[in-house]
């Protein structure tokens, strides 16, 4: 199975859009699944505050396992992995145009009324397993 149907899978079966993200790419860049869920649980929804959705976040983390820095003055690192997380951001936006819940969704999923409403719309089953996919096929493609 591909990273990009392991990443869709995790997220069909009730994780967050960061979770399957990260957990489908983790254990190849040293980081177990279990311990991946958890770093990325708090990730989802936006963060749970509707900003940054969980798919860019996650994508973040691993772009960080692959090619971030463990030393302070390793600047080569650090400048790698921002190239790559703006790389990252601009295909996804080139794909659809956003990067934040709210615009992504069409509703704000941190107020009562926006979660109804993305429920309502079944938005998360709806969209965010493309925005998974699509997280996953970038994430390949520029690692």
């Amino acid at each position: 199975m591909s990273e990009v149907e392991k990443a869709v899978e995790i997220y069909g079966q009730g994780f967050a859009c960061s979770q399957a993200v990260l957990g489908a790419f983790c254990e190849q860049f040293g980081l177990d699944v279990e311990t991946a869920y958890k770093i990325s649980s708090g990730f989802g929804g936006g963060m749970h505050l509707n900003k940054t959705c969980g798919v860019i976040t996650g994508a973040f983390m691993v772009i960080g396992l692959k090619h971030g820095r463990t030393k302070a003055d390793d600047t080569e690192a650090k400048v790698k992995t921002y190239k790559l997380m703006a790389e990252f951001t601009g295909k996804f936006k080139a794909k659809h145009k956003y990067i934040g819940c709210t615009a992504l969704l069409g509703c704000n999923i941190a107020t009562e009324d926006g979660l109804r409403e993305a429920k309502e719309k079944d938005l998360f089953k709806q969209l965010c397993p493309d925005f998974v996919k699509t997280s996953a096929q970038i994430l390949k493609e520029i690692l």
